[in-house]
Parts: structure tokens; sequence; C-alpha cells
């Protein structure tokens, strides 16, 4: 295309016909998201041809670099130390970033965790922060350096300078049926992390009933585009692939995995052995990447170490003060985050092992409580979601407790409680164990 032709139709018509964008038409596409040249609807179409005909890999890393490019690419190289984050493509009850980001921060290594909220089905780190009264995300990028170098992690959403042409898109593709595309995935996750001021990252890639990938090998694919575009731009880059068919935890919502996140760095999250081993593991890779540890064991120790003494808490005490948050919600968790006006048990109708608890189903669920999104202007109930969930490999009675709602509306909790008794399946013999972990990639 010549400049002539770079109009949103023809470019849109172009990518509608299965034609590969140059730089040129790509720049102009990003370029118009974030000057508001574009309108919605012709944003739109062209994310909808890019979900039904796909990029190449070159369309892709030219996406990418022209959205983190939108912006100001932040420069964090006064802060000591190798600075690393971590990213997830989205889960059910995945309130890893929360405890991993105090964990790894209270080891010493600078964490500039920028993150988004919900998309689709998924839960958002910054709907979950939000939850803490007066949790403020939206720290200037002057704010956010400078917290960076003062504790050593702040976990906060796009800003206007980061990437502001990822922003609009990623709001566009949760409301237009367009998140599950793997070059629109990784130009949205890895514009936004080069752009952060990061030396090092760390992935984790889900897949399964509750993931946008469904299966492992999609899932290794995403991981291998994200960590080839890392290595191009001279950012290690390494991605655990890991599953996501029940809900990781007990809780799914937002104030509920708050209470639980800080549960986690107590050392007192009992039944989520599933939460802690993906936060250790993730953990371990990123002071592996900060050069801190030589030894995935050794990495391990010590984030178990800064649980125990109590250092990952005030950690995460610490960052939540500097946010303008209640920091007494690390002491009283129940008694500080928003709490729905109704529960409802569900308890399991015979005897057996629990052989799955459906993510999506739960997600889905959930969304219906109100903690998450439809469309993009929505507000988030942070009270509402589930707690203490059953999990796969559970034997249970018949009476025995499969989860608890929270919900702020009678039918809403009906429809909670009877959406979760379809999500459990319960059979006669106990299921074969599967790692949660399967693949290291990069």
């Amino acid at each position: 295309m010549d400049d002539a032709t770079l109009t949103p139709p023809r470019i849109i018509a172009c990518k509608r016909d299965g034609g590969a964008l140059g730089r040129d038409a790509i720049a102009a596409f990003v370029r118009g998201a974030t000057d508001g040249s574009w309108a919605d609807y012709q944003l739109s179409a062209l994310l909808m041809a890019i979900y039904l005909r796909g990029m190449d890999a070159a369309e892709t890393a030219a996406l990418t670099e022209a959205m983190m490019r939108s912006g100001v690419v932040a420069d964090l190289s006064g802060v000591p130390g190798r600075k690393v984050d971590k990213h997830s493509t989205g889960g059910v009850g995945d309130k890893v970033s929360l405890p991993l980001a105090a964990m790894v921060a209270a080891c010493g290594v600078p964490v500039p965790m920028i993150s988004g909220r919900g998309l689709g089905h998924t839960g958002g780190t910054l709907d979950k922060l939000e939850s803490i009264p007066g949790f403020r995300v939206g720290l200037s990028l002057e704010e956010y350096r400078a917290q960076v170098g003062r504790i050593g992690c702040a976990l906060i959403g796009q800003t206007r300078d980061l990437a502001p042409a990822d922003k609009k898109l990623y709001a566009l593709r949760d409301v237009t049926a367009t998140v599950e595309c793997l070059p629109l995935i990784c130009a949205s996750i890895m514009s936004k992390k080069m752009a952060e001021g990061i030396d090092a990252l760390v992935l984790d890639v889900k897949f399964g009933r509750g993931a946008f990938m469904k299966t492992l090998p999609e899932a290794r694919a995403l991981a291998e585009a994200m960590c080839a575009i890392g290595a191009a731009m001279a950012k290690p880059t390494r991605a655990l692939l890991t599953r996501m068919d029940q809900p990781l935890g007990r809780a799914v919502g937002n104030a509920v995995e708050v209470a639980e996140s800080i549960a986690c760095l107590r050392g007192e999250a009992e039944g989520a052995e599933d939460l802690m081993e993906l936060t250790y593991s993730l953990g371990a890779e990123m002071l592996l990447l900060a050069r801190v540890e030589t030894e995935a064991a050794a990495a391990r120790a010590r984030l178990a170490g800064v649980v125990a003494s109590g250092a990952a808490l005030e950690k995460f005490r610490e960052i939540v003060a500097a946010q303008g948050g209640d920091p007494r919600v690390c002491d009283d968790p129940v008694g500080i985050l928003p709490a729905a006006r109704l529960t409802g048990e569900v308890r399991s109708a015979r005897a057996g092992w629990v052989a799955g608890v459906d993510a999506m189903a739960v997600a889905l669920a959930a969304l219906r409580l109100g903690a998450g999104r439809t469309r993009a202007e929505d507000a988030v109930d942070h009270a509402v979601g589930f707690t203490r969930l059953a999990k796969v490999g559970a034997r249970v009675e018949a009476g025995d407790l499969l989860g608890v709602v929270h919900a702020n509306d009678e039918t809403r909790l009906a429809e909670a409680r009877a959406a979760l008794a379809g999500a459990v399946e319960i059979a006669d013999e106990a299921p074969a164990a599967e790692a949660l972990i399967v693949e290291r990639i990069g």
C-alpha cells in the first residue's frame, strides 16, 4: 500500500481479503487508535478481520513495535538491579500477581508490574486491587518510576503515556469477541511489557477450559511467539505452560481473591496448593532472570523464606499504603474488604471424588454475579464471587461443601448456586493426577 491508499476502509479491506499489512498500514491503524482519527467501528472492523485472517510473524512484530511506540517507553535505568515482570494470559481465580509481586520484591528484585482489567471471562488484576479501599492503580509515569525505585514494586494500570493504543484496542477486543487471537494477544501483552522499562519477563501461558488458549499446542505457539519477540528486543523472556481447567486456588471474584492472596502471603492458603505451587514456580523464574539466584531450588527456598519471615506480607502492606490503599487489609481482610449481602452454600448430592470443576462455567457464573464486565462501561461488583471451592481430586461425602456463593441479588445467587453445582463433576473413582505446570519455554 502507498500513502494514498492508507485509509481505514482500504486497510480493513486488505486484511479482510487475506492480504498482509505493511508496516505503514499497521502504523496508520495504531496511530488511528491513539489519536482518535479512526472511529471505534473501524478499529473493531480491523480487529475482526485480523481475528479471522490472522497475521504473519512480520506483521505481529510490526504491530507490537507500533503499539509500544504509540507512547512513552519508560526508563527505569536509574533503579538498581534487573527489573523483572510477570504476565499471565488470563485464567479463572488467577490472583498470582498479588502475592508474587510482593514475594519477589521482598527478595530484592524490582518488580514494575503494569496490569489490566478483566478481559472476556477472565478476572483482572486491577479490578482485584481496587477492591482494597482507597487503592489507586492510576499512578502517573513519574509516580510509577519513583515507587519502583523507593520500595521495589508498583502495581498499576496502563498510564496514558505507556502503549496508549493498546488501552483502546484492549477495551474493544473485550466487547467484540476478538480476544482469542494469537497476534493480537502477542502484540497487546508484549507492547505493554516492553514499554514499562523491564529487563526480563516471565510469562504464565495458560491452556484448558478456562483459558483463551484451549489446547497445549495453541499455548505453546503463543509462548514461543512472545519469547521470540522478547528475544528480538533483547529482553530475556521465559514462559511456563500451565493448566487452566479448574479455577486456581479456592476463590473466584475480586475482594475474595485479594483475601486469598493475603492468606498466601501469610502461608495460610489452606487447600490452595496449586496457587502456591504456581506462585513459587513463576517467582523462581523471576529470581533466576534477575540473576539474584542461579538455581531454581535456591530461588524457591528464598521465596519461601520471605513468606515465613513475614517480609512478603510486609512488602504487600507497603505497596498498598504507597498506592493509597488501607494497609489494615493485611491484618483484617474480612473487615476491610467489601462483603456481599448474601451467601449460599453448594453441597454435594452424593459421595465420590471431585473429577472436575469447569473453570469456564465458574467464570461465566462469576460474570453473571457482577464480578466482571460484558460491556466496557460496566461497573464491577467487587464483593461478589465464590469461595471455598472444591478442588479436583478431593474426596467428598453426600452433603459436603463444594463452594460458597457471594452475591448481592437473590436471583443471581440462585443462578450462581445452580451453575456451580453443574460445574462440579463427582465421579466414583479418583481422577488421575495431572501436572499443573506442563512445559517451560525460553
